[in-house]
């Protein structure tokens, strides 16, 4: 049987973990939060270096920091958005390092729900919409599809998204209505091509 933890119980075992590496150094509890929380930073870094190598090291050396700090966690207020703070501010850093680097600027830069069936047909036109969301989120800005990745992807808030991208919240609420926008026509072309093309075929 799947148990399904309530977000009050995943909070009180985060704030468990954090006691742990605070106040007893416990390197097993700070594994435990680094590998609930890197790979979210990782998407956020990698959308603008491009590069996996680098975006792993910028975002390794917040958690190395966040590690020597780690007697001054209860003084961070909002700890996920320290996270995405460091690594903005480590890109930023290793772009001023690096000139030559090919990469995107980091300051220019309703909900879908899928039900599935076994009906092959209906898989085909699943398969087929997975494809295109995807496709559609690839090709947002990059300022854009950071921003639709950290609040439907991430669950972070858009006051939390301002804060890290140093914009305003009504900025963040425009960029998220253009993804959701064009995804939504990815959807609507989706769908009905689909059904017309199932319709055709039954003549």
């Amino acid at each position: 049987m799947l148990i399904l933890c309530r977000p009050e119980f995943l909070s009180i075992a985060m704030d468990d973990l954090l006691r742990r590496i605070q106040y007893e150094g416990d390197q097993v509890a700070f594994r435990e939060f680094y590998l609930a929380h890197a790979p979210q930073l990782l998407d956020f870094a990698f959308v603008y270096i491009k590069s996996k190598f680098i975006a792993e090291e910028v975002v390794n050396d917040v958690f190395m920091n966040l590690w020597r700090s780690r007697q001054r966690i209860h003084e961070i207020a909002n700890l996920r958005v320290y996270l995405y703070v460091g690594v903005r501010n480590g890109i930023s850093s290793y772009f001023s390092r690096n000139k030559d680097w090919q990469h995107v600027d980091i300051d220019t830069v309703p909900e879908v729900s899928l039900e599935f069936t076994t009906d092959p047909e209906q898989q085909l036109i699943t398969a087929e919409l997975r494809k295109r969301i995807e496709g559609a989120v690839a090709s947002l800005p990059p300022k854009c599809q950071v921003i639709f990745k950290m609040i439907k992807e991430d669950g972070l808030k858009y006051r939390e998204v301002a804060e890290i991208l140093n914009l305003s919240i009504k900025t963040v609420e425009n960029q998220l209505t253009i993804a959701i926008r064009k995804i939504s026509a990815e959807i609507y072309l989706c769908t009905g091509e689909q059904r017309k093309a199932g319709q055709l075929s039954k003549l």
